[in-house]
């Protein structure tokens, strides 16, 4: 445990059973806390790796629940836009786009969880759009998750059913990225101390979340989503804040 920074994995753990009970995975709020200790681009790096072993338990835990259709029409997309999205990395300003998506984020999950009639049309459109934004997001912003949760609620999926097909297209997705993030040297060997007990993590972050689970009616699961989508937003604007002044 020697240069290991325990309150960044306790963090990581906390994060992973959020985003288990949230159903749309660990980064949305691994990567906001992650870039108080490590540069953007290890954030990146490590959240792919991370992500990889979270989502292979989330599908072991749920694999009673998958639905194939949006698999591939959210999947496909997500992993195409998300080689766009980790490739212009080092072209784009990363402060300007993570603010809009905290912007985006709040707003959305604020209109939703106060106007909750108003929803997504759950069309095949809408999926492929869905999965298209949050693939790029995620491969730009290392988190692509909330995006993809708004645009799965719409289909109003059982719990099992809602996590682990998000888990298997996030796993496309990190998979993936992971590519082409070492590419982009983001991936550094200083950073490996981490990979695993992160690895653990993922796996006792994910079972403790589906006992969580377990205890939430399914009515409450759509707007204890939009609220964990809600604070991730406001973490996000609350570190560049932090940041720039």
């Amino acid at each position: 445990m020697k240069d290991v920074n325990l309150i960044f994995l306790l963090l990581a753990l906390v994060a992973e059973i959020i985003g288990t009970i949230g159903g749309f995975g660990s980064s949305v709020f691994f990567v906001p806390l992650g870039n108080f200790y490590f540069d953007f681009h290890s954030v990146l790096g490590l959240t792919a790796i991370f992500h990889l072993s979270s989502n292979l338990s989330k599908i072991f835990l749920f694999k009673e629940g998958l639905d194939k259709k949006l698999l591939l029409s959210i999947g496909i997309p997500s992993v195409i836009f998300v080689i766009v999205g980790g490739f212009l990395t080092k072209v784009l300003n990363n402060d300007f786009l993570e603010i809009f998506l905290g912007i985006f984020l709040v707003g959305f999950s604020l209109l939703l969880l106060i106007r909750n009639k108003i929803t997504i049309s759950p069309t095949s459109k809408n999926a492929i759009i869905g999965g298209a934004f949050s693939g790029f997001s995620a491969g730009l912003l290392g988190t692509g998750g909330a995006i993809r949760g708004l645009t799965m609620a719409a289909f109003n999926l059982e719990k099992s059913v809602f996590i682990a097909t998000s888990a298997f297209i996030d796993l496309m997705i990190d998979f993936s990225r992971t590519f082409v993030y070492y590419n982009n040297g983001y991936i550094h060997n200083h950073d490996l101390k981490y990979v695993p007990y992160l690895f653990v993590i993922g796996l006792v972050g994910s079972f403790i979340g589906k006992k969580i689970l377990n205890y939430i009616p399914q009515g409450k699961f759509r707007k204890l989503s939009l609220f964990f989508i809600l604070i991730i937003g406001v973490i996000t604007m609350a570190k560049l804040l932090i940041k720039q002044g």
